[in-house]
C-alpha cells in the first residue's frame, strides 16, 4: 500500500497542538474558575505586571508643561473621547496562577484616573523644584489593582501653564507603543481606527507568542529545518552542490554564523562581570529623586555628530557617560578607568504597528566609559561599542528571557531578573519625539520628558526625548544611592558645550 510523503509543516502544526490545547484548556479552567471573561496578558507583559517591588514600581511617568493652562474638564473630555478608544484603558488586571487577564473595568470612574494635584505654594521660580518632588512621590505610589493601570496628574497652575504629570503602567505598553498613544491624545490626532484599536487590544498570550516565535525562534528553527532536510536527501543534496557547489557552502556557512552569534551572546548575557563599583550601585531604599534640564538644540547635536561622523546617539550617549563621570569625580570618588553598564532598550516592532500596545523590546547591555574624561576620545569608544551592540542578537534574546520569566512563578522570575539587575547600574533609553512642538486641548506642548522604572536592585534610570527641535535629558534616582540628581542633570550642558568646543578646534579639510 502506498504511503503519502509527510508534508513537514503539517507535521510542525500536527505537534504543536497538544501543547496548545493543554495551555488553551488551562487558561480556560482558571479563568471559569475565577468567573473571568477577557484577554489573557502576554507573558513579556506578565513579567512586567510582576516586576513591582517596593523600592521600584514599574510605571512609566511623564509630564508635560502646557502654555496656556488647561481645564480638568477639558483633560477628561479628550481622555475620554481619545485614550478609551483604546481598550486596554479601560481594563483591570486579574492575576492567577497562570498569569494574568486583562478584564473591563465595571466600576470604570474617570474621576479616579484624571485628578487635579495642588503644590505647596514656593517662591517665583522654585515651581520646578516643588514639580520634582511631586513627581518623585508619585513614582513611588502604587496604581490601585482593582481598576486599569494609569492615573493622570493636572497641576492647573505651573509657570504661567499647568503641568500634566502621566504614570502608566509599563505592563500595558513600552515608551514607543506610548508615543503613538500620545499622538492620539494631541490636537489633530485621530484616535486609532476601531479594527487598529482591537488589534492593539489583542496583545495577549497568543499574540506575543506569535510574535516571538516569528522574530526569534523562527530564522533559527527555519536553518535547522532546511539542515535537516538535506541531512535526509543525500542525492538531492549532491547533486544539488554538484549543480550550484557555492549555494550548499554558503547556507552551510550562514548556519554556521548564526548559531555561533546565538551562542556568544547567550553566554555573555549570561555571564556578564560585574561593572565598577561606584556610590550610584548599592541597596536601593524606598524614595525617588527626580530632576531635568531644559532642552539643548537638537540641529546643534546633530551639527556636532555630523562633524565627527557619529550618529546623534552616540553623541548623547557620550554626554551622559561625561555627566556620570563628572558627578563622580566632583564627590571625591576616583572613576579612571571605570565603567558603568547601562541597560539600553532597542525597539523591536516595526514603526507602522507603534500604535499596537503591549511591549515590543529588548535590552541590550552598554558598558557607558564614564571614567574616560576626554569628550573625544569618548565618543569614539560609545560609537565602537554601539556598533558592537547593534550588530548582537542580545536584544532578541533578552525578550524571549522576559517571555521565559513571565512563565515562572514570582520568586523564580524574581531570581532570574535579579541576576541582570545585580549587574546594572542604570537604565537608559532614547527615544524620538514629534519634530514640532504640538497642541494639547489647545495648549502648546512646551516640555515633554520621562522616566523610565529600573527594576530590581538598579537605581539610576536616564531617559532622552528629542522633542520640538530640542533634546530633553531626564533623570530618576534612588534618594539612597543618589539624592542629589540634579547635580547630574546639570553636568549634561556643559559636557556637550565641552565636546562641541572640542569639535570646533579640529583641524579641517579645504574643500
Amino acid at each position: 500500500m502506498a504511503t503519502r510523503p509527510v508534508n513537514a509543516e503539517a507535521a510542525r502544526k500536527a505537534a504543536r497542538q497538544p501543547v496548545r490545547a493543554v495551555r488553551k484548556n488551562l487558561i480556560r479552567a482558571v479563568g471559569g474558575t475565577l468567573g473571568l471573561s477577557g484577554e489573557r496578558m502576554s507573558r513579556v507583559d506578565t513579567a512586567w505586571l510582576r516586576m513591582d517591588s517596593p523600592s521600584n514600581l514599574m510605571m512609566i511617568v511623564g509630564i508635560w508643561v502646557l502654555r496656556p493652562g488647561i481645564t480638568h474638564e477639558a483633560l477628561c473630555d479628550r481622555v475620554q473621547e481619545r485614550l478609551l478608544k483604546y481598550p486596554r484603558f479601560g481594563q483591570r488586571v486579574v492575576e492567577d496562577a497562570a498569569g494574568a487577564t486583562w478584564v473591563a473595568d465595571g466600576d470604570f470612574d474617570i474621576a479616579r484616573h484624571v485628578v487635579v494635584e495642588k503644590l505647596p505654594k514656593t517662591p517665583r521660580g522654585r515651581e520646578q523644584e516643588a514639580l520634582q518632588d511631586r513627581v518623585a512621590e508619585l513614582a513611588m505610589r502604587p496604581l490601585a489593582r482593582k481598576h486599569p493601570l494609569w492615573q493622570f496628574h493636572l497641576v492647573p497652575h505651573y509657570q504661567g501653564g499647568s503641568a500634566l504629570v502621566v504614570r502608566i503602567h509599563h505592563c500595558i505598553a513600552d515608551g514607543i507603543a506610548l508615543i503613538a498613544v500620545t499622538q492620539s491624545l494631541v490636537d489633530g490626532g485621530a484616535a486609532p481606527p476601531a479594527r487598529r484599536a482591537r488589534g492593539a487590544a489583542r496583545g495577549g498570550l497568543e499574540g506575543a507568542e506569535d510574535w516571538l516565535v516569528g522574530n526569534l525562534i523562527k530564522p533559527f528553527t527555519g536553518l535547522a529545518v532546511r539542515a535537516l532536510a538535506r541531512a535526509g536527501e543525500q542525492a538531492a543534496r549532491s547533486m544539488e552542490m554538484l549543480r550550484e557547489p557555492q549555494k550548499g557552502v554558503r547556507d552551510t556557512l550562514d548556519m554556521a554564523k548564526a548559531a555561533y552569534r546565538v551562542t556568544s551572546d547567550l553566554a555573555a548575557l549570561a555571564l556578564m562581570p560585574d561593572d565598577s563599583a561606584t556610590r550610584l550601585k548599592g541597596q536601593p531604599g524606598t524614595a525617588k529623586r527626580v530632576a531635568w534640564c531644559a532642552p539643548i538644540p537638537l540641529a546643534e547635536v546633530k551639527a556636532v555628530g555630523k562633524a565627527l561622523n557619529c550618529s546623534v546617539n552616540d553623541v548623547l550617549l557620550s554626554c551622559v557617560a561625561g555627566a556620570i563621570g563628572e558627578y563622580l569625580r566632583a564627590r571625591g570618588d576616583g572613576v579612571a578607568g571605570c565603567e558603568i553598564r547601562a541597560m539600553v532598550p532597542v525597539n523591536l516592532r516595526p514603526i507602522e504597528q507603534a500604535y499596537q500596545l503591549g511591549n515590543r523590546f529588548g535590552l541590550a547591555p552598554l558598558l557607558l566609559p564614564i571614567g574616560l574624561d576626554n569628550p573625544v576620545e569618548r565618543i569614539y569608544e560609545v560609537r565602537r561599542r554601539m556598533g558592537r551592540m547593534k550588530d548582537s542578537y542580545q536584544p532578541l534574546l533578552a525578550f524571549g528571557l522576559l517571555a521565559l520569566a513571565g512563565l515562572l512563578a514570582r520568586p523564580a522570575q524574581d531570581a532570574m531578573l535579579n541576576l541582570f539587575s545585580q549587574k546594572t547600574t542604570a537604565v537608559m533609553t532614547n527615544v524620538p519625539g514629534p519634530k514640532d512642538k504640538q497642541k494639547f486641548c489647545g495648549a502648546t506642548i512646551e516640555q515633554n520628558m520621562f522616566w523610565v522604572p529600573q527594576s530590581g536592585s538598579v537605581g539610576l534610570g536616564v531617559s532622552i526625548l528629542s522633542y520640538g527641535g530640542g533634546v530633553q535629558f531626564g533623570v530618576i534616582t534612588d534618594a539612597t544611592l543618589c539624592p542629589d540628581p540634579q547635580a547630574i542633570i546639570d553636568e549634561f550642558e556643559p559636557e556637550f558645550a565641552r565636546l562641541a568646543v572640542i569639535t570646533l578646534m579640529l583641524p579641517w579639510e579645504d574643500g
